[in-house]
């Protein structure tokens, strides 16, 4: 992951790549397949399942962020209390 120059955190662009490829894994790997498997398999069924682990991995994505969100406006909330 690279590193913002001002506070040495990891960029977030990199943190949600990162994630969505965990995502991704898991995906495949729940069904059985790893991302060296794709390779080898006829690019159709290879596309196929590259859009499902897609599709999944967008799912949680929005749901992570959904909470933080959530998180972020009952903390703002408290926070004016």
């Amino acid at each position: 992951m690279s590193t913002n120059k001002n506070n040495g955190q990891p960029i977030m662009e990199d943190i949600h790549a990162f994630l969505e490829k965990t995502l991704i894994d898991a995906y495949l790997k729940g069904k059985g397949y790893t991302l060296k498997d794709l390779q080898k398999m006829p690019e159709e069924e290879a596309k196929q399942l590259m859009k499902e682990a897609s599709t999944y991995a967008s799912g949680k994505l929005a749901e992570v962020e959904l909470k933080a969100h959530l998180m972020q406006v009952l903390h703002d909330a408290y926070a004016q209390e």
